[in-house]
């Protein structure tokens, strides 16, 4: 990945099982990455290709009977090995997290200014006072008019992208290392996303934060972030540098998710390409390439054994045999 400095988050060979009545269902698997501090990383894939659950993971908010190995470290600290009573003390603290829809994860019972100033006064330690100026400044940062004037105002009286700056300013709150936003602009029409995109890429320019992106959108991905890691039915199908990814897509899930974006050339009414099929369930995955029974360019030996990350050069990694043989 992009070097940089020490990492802020360093997730290695994380594997989480949920329990089903059909036994352990592995929804992330063996994943590897890394987000240095002032660094973006995006992951991006179809849904059910285990990204939000990649999420919970980092932030321990997994159901209890989830199975659960490998290592997250937060600026080298394994939140694995942490009790619950220490990982409260990392949530919203050190770690803050963007959650996918802003019209319901705020409490419409409280005002804006009572919920960006809670996790101030629970883990910054301030005085009422001192956590509703320290509101008044965060909305401002992120961009909300008048910012100070509308701390007694409800979340049903903004709109739906002032409501996700409010949610990012509450993420924001206690200067954490890291920041989690999982699909930020979701159910936003497309002016309003730009803005949230470009409020995020500042922040983390000024607060020198690492930023994990989560999106199923190419687009949003390839406008903030560093680097990509490509998920497919629980596992990373391609890692790299974003330009180098989006310069010479390798894994076929990837070209799959390009060739499915339009283009200035595309004439309207034009139909999309659609990769076929849909993400196997993690209770009957395949036992080779779990992409090969959608791949154009699958053969027998891709339905036999499971592939691993190949070295494609400078940082780029993709788990596909057969890397080089198709145009």
């Amino acid at each position: 990945m992009s070097s940089r400095t020490q990492p802020a988050l360093q997730v290695d060979n994380l594997s989480v099982a949920l329990a089903t009545d059909s036994g352990p269902a592995p929804v992330v698997r063996d994943l590897s990455f890394q987000v240095a501090q002032g660094g973006t990383l995006g992951i991006v894939g179809e849904s059910g290709c285990g990204k939000s659950m990649t999420a919970l993971s980092i932030m321990r908010l997994l159901p209890d009977s989830a199975a659960v190995s490998g290592r997250i470290l937060l600026q080298g600290e394994d939140l694995l090995a942490l009790d619950e009573t220490a990982m409260c003390a990392v949530r919203g603290n050190r770690v803050g997290m963007v959650f996918q829809e802003p019209m319901t994860a705020l409490n419409p019972a409280h005002t804006v200014g009572h919920q960006v100033a809670e996790s101030l006064r629970i883990h910054g330690r301030m005085t009422g006072a001192q956590a509703w100026a320290e509101a008044a400044r965060l909305l401002d940062l992120v961009g909300i008019p008048n910012a100070r004037g509308r701390l007694n105002d409800h979340p049903h009286q903004f709109s739906g992208g002032q409501r996700q700056r409010v949610v990012i300013a509450i993420a924001l709150s206690c200067q954490p290392a890291l920041l989690i936003a999982d699909e930020p602009t979701t159910a936003l029409d497309v002016t309003v996303q730009a803005q949230i995109l470009d409020l995020l890429d500042r922040l983390v320019a000024e607060l020198g934060m690492g930023l994990v992106l989560i999106s199923h959108d190419l687009g949003v991905i390839g406008r903030l972030c560093d680097d990509v890691v490509v998920m497919y039915a629980g596992e990373a199908v391609e890692q790299s540098p974003t330009a180098a990814l989006f310069d010479a897509p390798t894994h076929p899930y990837t070209r799959g998710l390009f060739g499915a974006l339009p283009d200035a050339q595309t004439e309207a009414g034009h139909r999309l390409y659609a990769i076929p099929g849909v993400v196997p369930s993690p209770n009957a995955l395949p036992p080779g390439c779990k992409f090969a029974n959608r791949c154009e360019f699958a053969v027998d030996a891709c339905r036999t054994a499971p592939p691993h990350l190949r070295d494609v050069g400078q940082g780029h990694f993709a788990r596909c045999i057969r890397i080089g043989e198709f145009g």
